[in-house]
């Protein structure tokens, strides 16, 4: 059977053939290698789309059937695994897919290494209970600190597998694990909700996802691992490795101290409603630019060696992640009422103003995170480093000079260093690379423009309307209207027809021959 995504057809005899040799499979660049990765991509993104609906049905109900303070419990476990996470694969697994080519050998030895940093991780984070309890003063973060721990472990014995995915492209294959677990994931939290277990509802939920998703990834990518053994080759992706978890831990500490701030200094209920107006507003944007990442890196990847298509492929994936984004970031931006009465219920009115100063900030990560992408697939990990340690103290100051003004302030304060941050950031990012910034420029003003318009026709729908319908159909109306004006303007108006009329095709010409072969 064909499988969308894959670059190449590869089984697990085929794994285990390459792996006696000693070589593990890479990826082709053959001239069908931008319709696997437009294939590869639509998998990946319909993942994420039956993703987001699942945690848009999550929310819906645990939020009728969970307090704040349920929430702000899990986000004050969450900053510190947040924080240990970013050592969970100390970068191994980006170090294994940008690799022109790796053995057998230097997969396995990663595989060790990664299981001693997970069982040590596991250990780290469940001694720190105590001091968690300690600082916040909230005895109920004790156990609740040991269970998150676990997730390390898991995450470390898979962590390679999913590497051996992405760089054989299979990338319909771990759509669907994504997309399983997720599912496992919601009937779990949901259930457990109902059922009284409060609070425990979202620490099962996420220890579901790690083992649903191992167990999973072991059985599509049955590779198993042999003795470690040292080659000279692994010190440089070892190095490469500690750059890029440098790197995540610096953006970590940025973008999250204004959540330790409120949960030590203002409760966990005021941090539940900032945490739950970021997430709400943040989480379709993060995984719409993860979904994107997960196959714009390994493309990118074994595309570095091409500077032109290099180009070609990073501005026609930033246009379309900035296109996907602008809609959310519009519709958080001016209908944030609507979006919070309809999807988390009166009790959490308060986070309607933090949702709506927010959006800035979250329409920057889209403008700006992709540039990571490039970065990273043509090893230039230093100078995302460098942008790291650029933007960390800037939004640190920022959120301290807000927090007077408690959580709005927070908000306000956040959004306005990002835009601060976005010009010399992206012109620090694409120096060198052959991208201008006329380039840059083509690719995103088009979805801009669509966006501001669409927007003020929106607006201009919600006030001629507003009190006059209920908040869910007066939501449908205004997102339908602006999805259509949005659409419009962008693929006829602005001429993008073409464009994505051409990625449809990539997609279904496979479909297309696999019909005529059988």
């Amino acid at each position: 059977m064909v499988e969308i995504g894959v670059a190449q057809q590869i089984d697990s005899d085929q794994v285990a053939k390459e792996a006696s040799k000693g070589i593990l499979p890479i990826t082709p660049t053959g001239p069908d290698f931008k319709q696997k990765s437009v294939r590869g991509g639509a998998a990946v993104m319909l993942s994420q789309g039956i993703g987001v609906g699942l945690q848009i049905i999550t929310t819906v109900v645990l939020a009728r059937l969970l307090s704040p303070t349920d929430y702000g419990l899990q986000a004050m476990v969450i900053t510190l695994t947040g924080f240990f996470s970013l050592f969970k694969d100390a970068g191994l697994s980006v170090a294994s897919v940008q690799r022109e080519s790796i053995t057998h050998d230097q997969f396995s030895t990663l595989f060790w290494i990664n299981l001693g940093l997970g069982v040590l991780l596991t250990a780290m984070v469940a001694a720190c209970a105590p001091l968690l309890v300690a600082f916040y003063k909230e005895p109920r973060l004790s156990w609740i600190t040991v269970a998150s721990a676990t997730v390390f472990l898991l995450n470390s014995l898979v962590v390679q597998h999913k590497a051996l995915l992405d760089r054989s492209m299979r990338f319909a294959t771990s759509a669907r694990i994504d997309v399983l677990s997720s599912v496992v994931g919601t009937v779990v939290a949901i259930g457990m909700a109902m059922a009284g277990f409060g609070y425990w509802a979202l620490i099962v939920q996420t220890l579901s996802l790690y083992v649903v998703g191992m167990i999973a990834s072991w059985i599509a990518m049955p590779w198993l691992p042999g003795r470690p053994r040292w080659t000279p080759e692994l010190r440089s992706m070892l190095n490469f490795g500690g750059t890029v978890t440098l790197n995540s831990l610096v953006v970590f500490l940025a973008y999250n101290t204004e959540k330790v701030i409120l949960g030590r200094f203002l409760g966990p209920a005021s941090l539940g409603l900032y945490g739950r107006a970021y997430q709400l507003g943040n989480l379709p944007v993060q995984q719409l630019n993860s979904s994107m990442s997960s196959v714009a890196f390994p493309m990118l990847s074994r595309l570095q060696g091409d500077e032109a298509r290099l180009k070609r492929s990073f501005l026609k994936a930033h246009s379309i992640l900035v296109a996907l984004t602008i809609p959310v970031v519009i519709c958080c931006a001016l209908f944030p009422q609507e979006i919070v009465s309809t999807l988390l219920g009166p009790k959490w009115q308060g986070t309607v103003p933090i949702v709506r100063l927010l959006s800035p900030a979250i329409l920057v990560f889209a403008l700006m995170n992709p540039f990571s992408w490039l970065l990273r697939a043509t090893g230039r990990v230093q100078r995302s480093l460098n942008i790291a340690l650029l933007i960390a103290p800037v939004v640190i100051l920022a959120v301290l000079a807000g927090f007077r003004y408690g959580t709005t302030g927070v908000a306000t304060a956040y959004s306005i260093a990002m835009l601060i941050l976005l010009v010399p950031c992206v012109a620090w990012s694409k120096h060198g690379t052959g991208i201008t910034t006329a380039d840059y420029w083509d690719c995103i003003k088009r979805p801009l423009l669509a966006g501001l318009l669409g927007g003020v026709t929106g607006l201009l729908f919600r006030f001629a309307c507003h009190g006059a319908m209920r908040a869910l159909p007066l939501l449908l109306a205004e997102v339908g209207i602006f999805f259509a004006v949005y659409a419009f303007l962008l693929l006829f108006a602005l001429g993008q027809k073409d464009f994505y009329l051409d990625l449809l095709k990539q997609f279904t010409g496979r479909n297309q021959a696999a019909s005529e072969a059988s």
